[in-house]
């Protein structure tokens, strides 16, 4: 997952490094970004989401367990819920767009 930048000023910094034709920093917010165009590969990008995907499940399932037990706040169980839910909508889509395009590639002439 991306992360945040700290401040104003370093996110300013951060865009205007990344404008004049600079590679973002691992503290810049769009590190994550461009770590795939530099060397990684989908597959490690795949990956990295259902790993991510995976961890807001587990996060979501351990705030509902907490609420069953009256030791957590709803709020914080909704929202943790609706996170996972749009982490699998997420996965869901990016699985059907592969899918897709390998359709599409195999429908094309030799």
């Amino acid at each position: 997952m991306l992360k945040p930048a700290t401040s104003i000023t370093s996110a300013i910094a951060a865009y205007g490094n990344i404008a004049k034709g600079g590679k973002p920093t691992p503290g810049d917010a769009g590190a994550g970004a461009a770590g795939a165009a530099d060397g990684g590969t989908f597959a490690n990008l795949v990956k990295s989401a259902l790993t991510e995907a995976a961890r807001i499940g587990k996060t979501a399932e351990t705030a509902s367990i907490a609420a069953v037990n009256d030791r957590a706040d709803l709020n914080k169980v909704v929202t943790a819920v609706a996170e996972a839910e749009l982490a699998l909508q997420t996965v869901v889509t990016i699985r059907d767009r592969v899918i897709e395009a390998y359709r599409e590639i195999m429908r094309m002439p030799i």
